[in-house]
């Protein structure tokens, strides 16, 4: 089975995090491959950022498409361009946003979502209520950590989202958080520790998911 991740922004080193997640957690019968979109802005931050990137995501998906990949992930947490990347082909095509989503709901527990800049907050809250998970989200919070400083200065970015989650945890009455970008890929297994709950990162639910759906066809 042959899974593509397209990263819908042009920074590289966020893809290959983002392939070393999903690999890290693919089950054995699943190849993972992951695309970086090299015609799309830096970052996505935001509705006019996810809108520049569609045209050349979709470009990306529709190589896949030719190539025969068998299920497409958008790894963008905005889900940027997934109802448009659905009409290429009829293949699953899911996005790392509603992945988490489904996987925190699934908890049968509330959760709060800790993603980058507050420019990003409306366009998550949007997606959340398309799903009909908006009633299970208590919050969507944002760290102030732009989504290059995630590559750039990890340390103070982990610090800041660490923050953020100890903040979710005492005032949301959540028992599970979301992160709510792909450049948190790697940092989901030590805040889990730390915080001592669920942290979900939407590449590795997206890795299973994908992989699911092409099993029940």
């Amino acid at each position: 089975m042959r899974i593509l991740f397209v990263n819908p922004n042009s920074t590289a080193s966020m893809t290959g995090k983002i392939c070393a997640t999903a690999r890290a957690v693919a089950a054995p019968d699943v190849e993972v491959t992951a695309w970086t979109s090299h015609g799309g802005p830096p970052a996505i931050q935001g509705r006019g950022d996810g809108e520049a990137a569609i045209a050349p995501l979709l470009d990306e998906i529709g190589r896949g498409v030719v190539e025969g990949f068998d299920a497409f992930v958008i790894a963008c947490f905005d889900d940027t361009g997934l109802a448009e990347a659905r009409t290429l082909t009829p293949k699953p095509v899911i996005g790392i946003g509603q992945s988490a989503f489904h996987a925190a709901a699934m908890r049968g527990t509330r959760f709060s979502v800790v993603t980058t800049l507050a420019v990003s907050v409306p366009v998550i809250e949007e997606n959340l209520v398309a799903a009909g998970l908006d009633r299970v989200c208590r919050r969507v919070r944002a760290s102030g950590v732009p989504v290059l400083a995630l590559e750039t200065d990890p340390a103070p970015s982990e610090r800041a989202i660490s923050a953020e989650i100890g903040r979710a945890i005492s005032e949301d009455g959540i028992g599970a958080v979301v992160l709510g970008c792909a450049g948190m890929a790697d940092l989901a297994a030590r805040l889990s520790i730390a915080h001592g709950l669920p942290v979900i990162d939407g590449v590795a639910a997206a890795c299973g998911l994908a992989r699911t759906l092409v099993t029940l066809k």
